[in-house]
């Protein structure tokens, strides 16, 4: 049997789940496997040695063993096998007889190849500052002095009972941290009031006089003092309980292994071309700043820049982004829609029915598929799991496609240490059931913070609806509005209650925008301040006009608006008005008053003359009419070079000179 090139070694795990490799091997469209193994990883693995030395790249299913299996390929510097887990996900389970369908999934979902993930070094020499109170300072300090350079600044006013160490191995300071910068391998920390610990105290530390501000550098930073942190979450500043001796323990032994060159994702893409953050220092959008825990993302210029060396991959950016101008881009390019059109389609294929895609951190949730087949009944033959890095980071665009795809639910799995990143996920979860309710559709999304298998196993026992049918079979290949415009275009085309167009919640990322026309000068300042080109003039007139397929409610052509006539009217139109240019207001150019060329809207003209009548420079007869002409003709009236008059009459007349001129006055003969 083999699937995209590569051999498919199949293993019962010792009789333990029930295999249909005839079943299995129609869905894929191959051949049945020559031979199905009971115990791969013991009695039988002379037969993996054998298929790894041929060199020929294998599919392993069995996750558990998968570390053996690659250190065997190791030894005869052959390809590791890509291994694949169909026990814990599909075998082991109450409803493993009908699960060849699901096997067959996530055998073709494990074939795909990944697409390259950008990533970002980070050096660390391992020099540590410790910030604290009291001796849990100088006891940390001496633990990881031994192999460290460490630097100690004490909190004011904790110091007084402390033995100053017999022998100074350490930098060791008072002061009050102010303020901090950074990341692993480059953090600078201000400490106000520095003062340096006295060599000549005795019985108790003492410092010398404080020196003002100073900058402290260190590569990890142990912050022990119990307040809130000067940084956000990052690699490399540890904060630690000191009261919590176990966590202590494990930071300590943390920090001496944070030494040395890592590489991290670079995780988030950004197209600062499509950010709708600001235009002309008029601030709009701040969505993604707002949920950066970590404050790796800062605006820069008009756009949001993120510096990838502080970024956790938290995720939230990326599913709140209106626009598309944040990607998470782990994995890279559009990775993971192959996976999601694998997993549902090659289901679907293969038989199965109302299929539920649950999305899960891939630690976490492999935890608790993991304890639900051992201890319970095992996932329901109708879930697919699907392991992401971050399920925070998903937005509209993956939540519908799911939808469009067959999935009758979409359960998102998060971790309870990232509750707090979840909020744009809880918006993007409620957009999409929103959206698929108003068309009549069954097919749920929901969010789901939890640690308990138990509990994670009776929500998934609960009846699945009935999925969008049929599914759909678009390729993702384009931006996050391209597919959200191929998913919406499915499910409002089989929609079982079609309708035109739906309300929607402020804040969701599409709609359009209403003018007011008696305030509106088509002054055009929206137009060049829209990031999505949802809005635009006419060649020939003065005119406004909105393509509302582009339009992503980002509020820039509000703010940019100085005559504030833009209101934000979130809806979800499916009319095909929406995707031709829809006029909001137009009106005949104004006619200059000299030449009568057209060149500006007559609202603009009358605005002005309006506002700058009574003004000092306007006060003279006829200057008003200057604002009534057009560029050339005001030039011309204002000189008034049409009755012969120059404004440079008065001066002396201009004489070319040449090098010749020059050369005879070098030489003293001037004429």
């Amino acid at each position: 049997m083999k699937l995209n090139g590569r051999r498919v070694m199949m293993c019962s795990c010792e009789g333990s789940m029930p295999l249909d490799p005839k079943a299995v091997a129609a869905v894929l469209g191959t051949d049945s496997p020559e031979q199905i193994y009971s115990q791969l990883c013991r009695a039988q693995l002379d037969s993996y040695r054998s298929a790894v030395s041929s060199g020929e790249p294998l599919l392993v299913c069995c996750g558990q063993e998968a570390p053996l299996f690659g250190e065997l390929a190791g030894l005869v510097q052959a390809e590791p096998p890509l291994c694949v887990d169909i026990r814990d996900r599909a075998g082991w389970s109450s409803q493993a007889g009908r699960t060849a369908p699901k096997m067959a999934a996530l055998l073709a979902e494990a074939v795909l190849e990944p697409e390259a993930t950008p990533s970002v070094t980070l050096m660390s020499h391992g020099s540590v500052l410790i910030l604290g109170r009291g001796q849990a300072v100088l006891d940390a300090a001496r633990r990881l002095g031994a192999e460290r350079a460490v630097t100690c600044v004490l909190l004011p006013g904790h110091d007084g009972d402390l033995i100053p160490p017999a022998v100074r191995s350490l930098g060791l300071f008072r002061g009050r941290p102010v303020s901090a910068s950074g990341h692993l391998g480059a953090f600078t920390l201000t400490v106000a009031d520095l003062a340096g610990a006295s060599p000549s105290a005795r019985g108790v530390l003492a410092f010398e006089a404080a020196v003002g501000d100073r900058p402290l550098a260190g590569d990890i930073v142990l912050d022990l003092t119990g307040s809130p942190p000067l940084l956000a979450p990052r690699d490399g500043w540890v904060v630690v309980d000191p009261r919590d001796k176990l966590a202590l323990e494990r930071a300590l032994s943390d920090i001496l292994g944070l030494v040395g060159e890592f590489e991290k994702p670079r995780w988030i893409k950004i197209d600062a071309a499509l950010c709708a953050h600001s235009r002309n220092g008029q601030v709009a959008c701040t969505r993604c700043l707002d949920v950066c825990p970590s404050g790796a993302l800062k605006p820069l210029g008009d756009a949001a820049t993120v510096d990838p060396h502080v970024c956790g991959g938290h995720g939230p950016c990326a599913s709140t982004c209106p626009t598309g101008a944040i990607r998470f881009d782990v994995p890279g390019g559009n990775g993971l829609f192959k996976r999601l059109s694998a997993l549902v389609e090659t289901y679907g294929a293969g038989g199965g029915e109302r299929p539920i895609l649950l999305v899960h951190d891939g630690e976490h949730g492999d935890g608790m598929i993991s304890a639900l087949a051992r201890f319970g009944d095992g996932l329901p033959a109708a879930v697919l799991p699907l392991a992401v890095p971050v399920v925070a980071a998903l937005g509209p665009d993956f939540l519908l496609t799911a939808l469009a795809k067959g999935a009758a639910r979409v359960l998102l799995l998060a971790k309870p240490e990232r509750r707090g990143d979840l909020e744009p996920l809880r918006a993007a979860a409620a957009l999409a059931n929103r959206v698929a309710g108003g068309l009549g559709w069954s097919a749920t999304v929901s969010v789901l913070v939890e640690a308990d298998p138990a509990a994670l196993a009776v929500v998934l026992a609960e009846v699945a609806p009935k999925p969008v049918e049929p599914a759909a079979e678009f390729l993702v290949l384009g931006s996050k509005r391209q597919t959200l415009t191929l998913a919406l275009a499915h499910l409002h085309r089989h929609a079982p209650k079609p309708v035109d167009a739906l309300e929607l919640a402020v804040g969701d990322p599409f709609g359009a925008i209403e003018v007011d026309a008696a305030k509106c000068t088509l002054c055009m300042a929206c137009v060049s301040a829209c990031p999505a080109k949802a809005l635009s003039g006419h060649p020939d007139k003065p005119s406004l006009g909105l393509l509302e397929v582009n339009c992503v409610q980002c509020g820039l052509c509000r703010v940019t608006c100085p005559e504030k006539a833009v209101t934000l009217a979130p809806r979800l139109s499916f009319s095909a008005d929406a995707r031709v240019r829809r006029t909001l207001k137009e009106e005949e150019p104004y006619p200059c008053i000299r030449c009568g060329k057209p060149f500006a809207s007559k609202s603009v003209i009358e605005r002005m003359v309006e506002r700058m009548s009574g003004h000092s420079m306007f006060a003279a007869p006829g200057k008003l009419d200057l604002i009534k002409m057009c560029e050339d003709c005001r030039v011309v009236a204002q000189y008034d070079m049409e009755d012969g008059k120059r404004p440079m009459a008065g001066a002396a007349p201009r004489v070319t000179r040449t090098t010749d001129d020059y050369l005879r006055e070098r030489d003293g003969g001037k004429e």
